[in-house]
């Protein structure tokens, strides 16, 4: 914690909490009808980066699938009771733009009660599986305002194939007038007029570990803000089963270092201060940009 006396801003940490077979990557061989059949493996990842967490002394924000959470009830208990948020990632790893008003609804009703219930605890943030709400679901915002959520962390600012806003606030912003929920977009860095995707995921494991300590450095020292990280359990596990079949891109995207992802995570708590996403979204609450026309 020796960033934070320094006066840096604490960063938000945070984990999506999936299985190595329901990600994006390898939907197009994997069908949901296929899930209960295969191993799950979330539950062991999870407890060691809670061992992780422990061991750099810091606090994050859990958003979980609520298949997930209806799976691992005692798992949830074991996330909170160690002082970590949990949040909701939706039921199934749906996109947003793949449903409709109703069907979002619906999905986040689902997800919350069984987070709720496995957890113990009371959901108050949200994060759309692959940072799925953006240009195409100018509804989603105020379903989630309507519902109750305090803050959503939903928007990746940046362009790329599988999801993206381009146009989005690079920081937290209200994307509802009247409400006061919050969205908390994931981290990007400045390159020129260039936004670089620089908040976790594949970026982390596949780039050097010098961009993510350059970029959360831009946003902390230059630009005085907060960073938010994810990553997934399944990224620290590099026994988990291979997948035959999917595109070599995802397979690049969805393999390539994890044997070297726990370390990079221990090096990356060490170099900045961490915490939960609901005390950040507190935080930045008294600081939003505005939305652009």
């Amino acid at each position: 914690m020796q960033a934070a006396a320094r006066g840096a801003p604490v960063n938000g940490l945070s984990v999506d909490v999936e299985d190595w077979f329901q990600v994006g990557a390898f939907e197009t061989v994997i069908t949901r009808e296929d899930w209960a059949g295969l191993s799950l493996r979330v539950e062991r990842n999870c407890d060691a980066i809670l061992a992780l967490f422990a061991d750099a002394g810091v606090q994050a924000t859990f958003f979980t699938l609520g298949w997930i959470a209806e799976r691992a009830p005692a798992m949830m208990r074991r996330i909170a009771a160690a002082g970590h948020e949990i949040a909701s990632h939706g039921w199934d790893h749906e996109r947003v733009f793949r449903m409709t008003p109703e069907t979002f609804r619906a999905d986040l009703a689902r997800s919350r009660k069984t987070i709720e219930d496995a957890s113990g605890v009371v959901v108050r943030g949200y994060r759309a599986p692959s940072f799925s709400i953006d240009a195409r679901t100018p509804w989603a915002h105020r379903v989630l305002a309507e519902e109750g959520y305090a803050y959503s962390s939903s928007v990746a600012p940046v362009v790329h194939d599988h999801y993206g806003w381009r146009e989005a606030p690079r920081f937290a912003f209200h994307p509802v007038d009247g409400h006061d929920l919050l969205e908390i977009p994931v981290t990007t860095a400045r390159l020129g007029e260039r936004r670089l995707a620089a908040g976790g995921g594949g970026f982390f494991r596949v780039l050097p570990y010098g961009f993510t300590r350059w970029a959360i450095a831009q946003v902390n020292r230059e630009e005085g803000r907060p960073a938010v990280f994810y990553f997934h359990p399944w990224e620290i596990d590099p026994e988990q089963p291979r997948v035959a079949g999917a595109p070599l891109r995802s397979r690049f995207r969805h393999y390539t270092n994890l044997a070297r992802m726990e370390a990079k995570l221990r090096r990356l708590t060490r170099d900045f201060a961490w915490g939960r996403m609901d005390e950040l979204a507190r935080r930045e609450a008294e600081n939003p940009v505005r939305m652009a026309a």
